[in-house]
C-alpha cells in the first residue's frame, strides 16, 4: 500500500524546527557521502507549461525519490513520490507545495545559522509572496530577530503581509516603501521574488550583512546586481554544480570567469565543518539557494514517518499482485 499525503496532511505534520533539522541532516549526509542528488532538469514546449524534475537518494534514512512539478500561468503543482531505497517500494505520494516552501526556508535557516553574525537582529525582505513567509520564519528560528522590514510592489499586499507575519511570529514586521528602505540597516537580507532583473543593488549593502538570495533559478534571471555579488566576502551555495546551471545572480556576476566558481563554498561543507564561513564580523556573506532534491527527500522521509506514527493520510493500492506469479 502507498500512503497518500495531501497538502493539509503535510501542514499538520511539518514544522519549521523539524524542517531545519531535516535539511541540516540532508547536507550533513551529502558531506559524508551517504546521500546524493541530481540537479533540476526541465522540459518546456513553447506555449506550454514547464515540467521540472529533480531526484535524490538518502542512504542514511533509507529513502529515494524525486520532486516533480509543473509551472504555468495557472500556477504550480508539486509532487514527491517517495520510495524505500532497499526494495524500491513506493511508500508515499506527497503533495509538496508546503513541503517545498518549508524546506526552502529551512535551507536559508541553516545558512543563516552558519553565516550570519550571532548578534544579527534585523531583517530586510524583498518579496511578499509564497516563499517569503517561510524565509522569515526560518531566520527567526535561528537568530533572535527584533525587527523585520519587507517590501513588495503591491502596497496593499505588503501591508497585509507585514501584519500577518507580525501576528505569526510575535516580531514587529513593517512594510517598507522601497526595496532600498527594506535593505537599509538590515543585518540579514532576504530576496524572495520572481524578478528577472536585480532588486537589490550592491551600493545598498553594508559591512556585516548576510544575504539569502532564493528567487532566481534561471541563468537569465538575477535578484542581486553584479556589484552585490562582487561585494560578498563569502559566497555559499546549496550546490555549486546546480548553481552553474541556473543561479543567474552568480552566472551573470562572474561574467564568464570560470575560476570564480572555485571560491563558491557548498553548504554541505559548512555544515560538516570542512570549510570556514564568516571569519570576521565585518564580512558580507551570501547564500545562494537554488533548492536541491536531497532537501525534499530527507524532509519527505521525516513527514512520512510522522504520518505513520500519527495515522495521518490515506492508503491507496496502485499495483495489484501479479496473479500469474
Amino acid at each position: 500500500m502507498t500512503l497518500l499525503l495531501s497538502e493539509a496532511d503535510v501542514q499538520s505534520l511539518l514544522t519549521m524546527p523539524l524542517a531545519i533539522e531535516a535539511v541540516e541532516d540532508a547536507f550533513r549526509r551529502l558531506a559524508d557521502g551517504s546521500a546524493q542528488f541530481h540537479p533540476r532538469q526541465r522540459l518546456h514546449l513553447p506555449g506550454n507549461s514547464y515540467l521540472h524534475y529533480m531526484a535524490a537518494a538518502d542512504g542514511t534514512g533509507g529513502y529515494m525519490g524525486m520532486k516533480i512539478y509543473t509551472s504555468s500561468r495557472e500556477g504550480l503543482r508539486f509532487l514527491v513520490p517517495l520510495f524505500q531505497a532497499k526494495t524500491g517500494e513506493l511508500l508515499a505520494l506527497i503533495e509538496a507545495s508546503y513541503l517545498g516552501q518549508m524546506r526552502t526556508g529551512a535551507a536559508s535557516g541553516v545558512a543563516t545559522k552558519l553565516l550570519a553574525r550571532r548578534d544579527a537582529r534585523t531583517v530586510g525582505v524583498v518579496g511578499t509572496g509564497f516563499q517569503a513567509a517561510a524565509q522569515i520564519e526560518a531566520v527567526a528560528a535561528v537568530r533572535k530577530i527584533e525587527r523585520v522590514r519587507t517590501f513588495g510592489r503591491d502596497p496593499e499586499r505588503r501591508q497585509s503581509f507585514a501584519s500577518e507575519m507580525s501576528a505569526k511570529l510575535g516580531v514587529p514586521v513593517e512594510a517598507a516603501a522601497s526595496a532600498e528602505e527594506a535593505v537599509n540597516d538590515a543585518d540579514i537580507v532576504i530576496t524572495s521574488t520572481t524578478a528577472s532583473k536585480p532588486v537589490v543593488e550592491g551600493r545598498w549593502l553594508r559591512a556585516g550583512m548576510h544575504i539569502n538570495a532564493i528567487g532566481a533559478n534561471f541563468p537569465e534571471k538575477a535578484e542581486l546586481d553584479a556589484d552585490a555579488v562582487n561585494r560578498a566576502d563569502v559566497i555559499c551555495a546549496d550546490s555549486r554544480e546546480q548553481s552553474k546551471l541556473e543561479a543567474g545572480d552568480l552566472i551573470q556576476a562572474f561574467e564568464g570567469d570560470y575560476s570564480r566558481w572555485n571560491d563558491v563554498k557548498e553548504l554541505s561543507d559548512l555544515v560538516a565543518g570542512r570549510v570556514e564561513g564568516r571569519t570576521s564580523p565585518g564580512q558580507i556573506t551570501l547564500f545562494k539557494s537554488n533548492g536541491i532534491a536531497i532537501e525534499d527527500i530527507v524532509t519527505a522521509g521525516r513527514v512520512y514517518e510522522l504520518a505513520l506514527q500519527r495515522r495521518v493520510g490515506s492508503n491507496v493500492r496502485l499495483w495489484k499482485p501479479d496473479s500469474a506469479s
